[in-house]
């Protein structure tokens, strides 16, 4: 069968069956529910669906969740990719701080005609401009706001004197060679929980991995808040030469006395990472943030740029890093007029006057596509014959996809199954 060309947008995004923020799913869904374009979405995770080769899209949209490397694609994915040359293809990305080889020779060998980056204009030249030959790039956040969050907002918000925790908070540690700026999202919550156990907070502060919360249950602890502490999002060594990871490495190795998280940052900040820290800008609002705002939680957030998005007094209290203030915080989280007034603007400004949502950023790629001279129209024969052909092979992905669950759950006999399971899961691309 040969090839039919179809006005519409391929969107390939990689979401293994296992537990993970809702904002990967929201990002991947908007653009079906939100474009002018008809969008289809196929899940790398559960192998290759057989129909794609008998189509040539228009657009084809690499998520961000394909590249936490290994890249999220196998070979068959890889080899469509490669043959459909002449359509447009748009690439998002995320965590654009390490990887750079790996970034850039897939940007290149693909032939990627446009990067959505969470690095702002002013560093495209030495990064993606010197690296690559992608043609256009576009400044985006790593999330909006959804109707999945305001649905969400609207079944568990409640009244602030309802909650029951005065500080909320979930972070983790990142790897020293991420920088000083990495470090925060730990920092923050160490030493904000052990000042506020002296002057009688009630919080919920946790920053180990087993501690993360995920799915309703994240929105219910979010809901039980008066507030909330945060940090940017992003890091502050963008190892665009890739040189900074390999020596933390080589250093770790040498002296195992240094391994994270065990050792000083500040010894391994010194050894290696000063000449590299904050060369690029990469730090970034966060879609913590915004849920935050819909929940009308009141933020507590080291000073920072946020994207010119939140602003100290208006949106949120700030907190200096050196947490030389903490005592005019807890005054101010005190304040429950104060509380109500800055989580009154935040609503406002990030949620309700919709500057922000999904639909708007949708319109806002849509406009850069209809500019290009790409079409949206698609006949309702065209549309039956999509779904047709993308229901090719769906027992089978189905059939994998149980696979690909099954290895991911611990049961009875299950190490008895892998010498079956591992060679089939391989063969279909299934990770």
């Amino acid at each position: 069968m040969d090839r039919v060309n179809v006005n519409c947008i391929l969107q390939l995004y990689y979401h293994p069956p296992s537990k993970s923020a809702p904002t990967i799913l929201e990002h991947v869904n908007a653009f079906a529910r939100h474009s002018c374009f008809k969008v289809w979405n196929v899940n790398t995770a559960f192998g290759f669906p057989t129909g794609l080769n008998n189509v040539r899209f228009s657009v084809l949209l690499l998520h961000y969740s394909l590249f936490g490397l290994p890249i999220g694609l196998n070979k068959r994915f890889l080899s469509f990719i490669k043959a459909n040359g002449d359509c447009y293809k748009i690439v998002f990305l995320q965590d654009e701080h390490r990887y750079w080889p790996e970034r850039s020779e897939f940007i290149n060998s693909n032939g990627i005609d446009c990067v959505y980056t969470l690095l702002e204009p002013p560093y495209f030249r030495d990064t993606y401009g010197k690296h690559t030959r992608v043609s256009k790039l576009i400044y985006n956040l790593p999330g909006y706001v959804s109707k999945d969050l305001l649905g969400m907002a609207q079944n568990f918000t409640k009244p602030d004197s309802e909650r029951t925790v005065d500080v909320g908070y979930r972070g983790r540690k990142l790897p020293y060679y991420m920088g000083r700026g990495s470090q925060e999202k730990h920092l923050i919550g160490v030493e904000f929980k052990k000042r506020a156990m002296e002057v009688g907070l009630r919080v919920d502060i946790e920053t180990e991995e087993a501690k993360r919360i995920y799915g309703d249950s994240w929105f219910k602890f979010l809901a039980n808040c008066k507030s909330v502490l945060g940090v940017e999002a992003g890091v502050s060594v963008f190892d665009i030469d890739n040189v900074v990871r390999p020596q933390y490495a080589k250093l770790v190795k040498g002296h195992p006395d240094l391994s994270f998280p065990d050792c000083p940052f500040e010894e391994v900040y010194e050894a290696i990472l000063a000449p590299y820290e904050e060369k690029i800008f990469y730090r970034t609002i966060s879609p913590r943030h915004f849920e935050a705002a819909a929940f009308r939680v009141c933020q507590i957030l080291f000073e920072g740029k946020y994207s010119g998005v939140l602003k100290p007094m208006v949106h949120y209290i700030p907190l200096k890093k050196d947490f030389s203030n903490f005592g005019n915080v807890v005054d101010m989280f005190r304040n429950a007029s104060l509380r109500q007034t800055l989580t009154e603007n935040a609503y406002q400004d990030l949620i309700a006057s919709g500057r922000y949502s999904y639909e708007g950023f949708v319109q806002g790629f849509d406009g850069e596509l209809l500019s290009r001279g790409l079409s949206s129209a698609l006949s309702r024969t065209e549309a039956e014959m999509m779904d047709h052909l993308m229901d090719k092979g769906k027992f089978r992905r189905f059939l994998l996809t149980l696979l690909a669950i099954a290895r991911e759950k611990r049961f009875p006999g299950r190490d008895a199954l892998k010498p079956v399971l591992k060679p089939l899961l391989d063969h279909f691309g299934i990770w």
